[in-house]
């Protein structure tokens, strides 16, 4: 009798694994290289978050366009940034968040380069 536990021993048949999984946010692509010991020795991981980060900036950049009005930033503005961003579901941590309660930090930049206004939601 081997207990209540249940113990699996296996062998090492390759020395790197890849493989790609679908999230609900996009694919999950993996990567890892072992060594002879089995012991992690490289691990890449490429995540839908990190794919879809071009697209979420120029989401926010497109709705900054359209709804910014003078050098304030309103909580409105705040709203259709947040809108834009969860259309992405970029990850569990921010797609849990209430509406209107993801944290967020927003500044505006004039064409120079000063910061106009800066708003935060914790």
């Amino acid at each position: 009798m081997f207990g209540t536990y249940l113990c699996a021993d296996a062998g090492i048949n390759s020395l790197r694994g890849v493989g790609a999984s679908e999230a609900p946010r996009g694919t999950l692509f993996h990567d890892y290289t072992v060594d002879r010991n089995g012991l992690l020795q490289k691990v890449n991981l490429i995540v839908a978050t990190g794919q879809n980060n071009l697209a979420m900036n120029r989401t926010v950049a497109q709705i900054a366009r359209h709804f910014a009005r003078g050098p304030e930033i309103t909580e409105p503005m705040l709203n259709r940034i947040e809108h834009g961003i969860r259309c992405y579901d970029p990850c569990l941590s921010c797609s849990t968040h209430a509406a209107g309660r993801m944290a967020l930090n927003v500044r505006m930049i004039a064409p120079d380069g000063h910061v106009l206004h800066e708003m935060h939601r914790e």
